[in-house]
């Protein structure tokens, strides 16, 4: 799978810009604040629906502008696919696949299959859960459109129950429409649960052999799903937690106070482990995702990084650089050095300067 051009129109910092990609490596370079990373967060828009940063649409688009525009081309398994993104500052965006409309945005998953790393994914393990749901959550929506499915189901349930706690302080009556959310939330919560902890095992399998390849044969990780609520248990802990929740305002248990542990040599990395520990097992976990894209869709995903060699050691930059040789490569950094210094084979470079490509070979 590879991404062959890019047109972006009066999005960030571009007002007009088309890039063809070459099949491998591309590095965008430049000073920082020029819009290197705009362009791979406009590739991951258009795979994802979603910015990595979490930004919303309107902040995308150019400034006294009302639309922005994508155009992505894909090619998968030898089939084109062309991605078109509208991004509107008062009205959901509109996407169209090979210039037809879709109605859901899931109906993009599936097409493309990208992998994110800047240097914030190094702290997956050092910041709090919020991340690691996060991690799983994106993870699995690319991979498993019920997912997906379920997930967008179960935030809107637990959006309406946490609203209806905070109205029934003005209206005790509406306490008893409680069950018919309750059941909701555990039959959309169950499956969530189910998912994540069979991800989290596949994962596991994976990262094991990586990371012990990466710390010189040192250490041995582990990864444990650690659900808020056991699986079939949601429903009866929703309602033996009602009180607190009613007092709280909000929903106190479920998959949304989730987390992954993290065992390196027995010990919980997130808690007692040193920042170099963190950060290798971040890496690991990157390159697990990778390898678990490979099984499930049987090709190779898109690899975008951003500005991460300049936060690794020589050796993790090496193990990083030799793992992806087979894999297309959006990367940007300030400067060439880096590569050229581990003979590491460039097949195109953009200069990136003030929102124009000012030098290309």
């Amino acid at each position: 799978m590879i991404i062959k051009s890019l047109k972006l129109k009066n999005f960030r910092n571009y007002d007009l810009l088309k890039i063809d990609f070459n099949h491998a490596t591309n590095i965008f370079y430049g000073d920082n604040a020029q819009g290197k990373t705009n362009i791979l967060e406009a590739v991951y828009l258009s795979g994802t629906t979603k910015s990595h940063r979490g930004t919303k649409d309107r902040d995308m688009i150019q400034f006294e502008r009302e639309e922005a525009h994508i155009e992505a081309i894909v090619d998968k398994r030898g089939v084109p696919f062309q991605i078109d993104m509208h991004l509107k500052k008062n009205s959901p965006k509109g996407i169209a696949i090979n210039k037809i409309p879709i109605k859901k945005a899931s109906e993009l998953f599936g097409i493309v299959h990208l992998v994110f790393f800047s240097p914030e994914d190094l702290n997956i393990i050092k910041n709090g859960p919020s991340e690691r749901r996060r991690f799983m959550d994106l993870e699995l929506s690319q991979i498993d459109k019920l997912y997906l499915s379920d997930l967008s189901n179960y935030n809107r349930v637990l959006n309406q129950r946490n609203r209806l706690l905070k109205d029934i302080v003005f209206n005790s009556g509406l306490k008893d429409t409680l069950d018919v959310w309750d059941k909701q939330l555990a039959v959309y919560g169950n499956k969530i649960i189910d998912r994540r902890n069979k991800f989290v095992y596949e994962i596991n399998e994976i990262i094991k052999e990586i990371h012990f390849k990466l710390t010189g044969n040192k250490e041995e990780i582990n990864l444990m799903y650690e659900p808020n609520v056991r699986e079939f248990e949601f429903e009866e802990v929703i309602f033996r937690n009602r009180e607190r929740d009613l007092k709280m305002k909000s929903t106190t248990s479920g998959p949304h106070k989730d987390d992954i542990c993290f065992l390196a040599n027995g010990l919980d990395i997130r808690k007692f482990g040193s920042q170099g520990q963190q950060r290798t097992a971040a890496l690991s976990l990157k390159l697990s995702e990778i390898e678990l894209i490979k099984s499930v869709i049987k090709d190779t995903p898109i690899l975008l990084l951003d500005d991460v060699l300049s936060e690794l050691d020589k050796n993790r930059q090496n193990y990083l650089l030799e793992s992806i040789h087979d894999i297309q490569t959006l990367v940007t950094c300030t400067g060439l050095d880096e590569f050229v210094s581990k003979n590491f084979s460039i097949n195109k470079v953009f200069q990136i300067k003030e929102g124009q490509i000012v030098k290309e070979n």
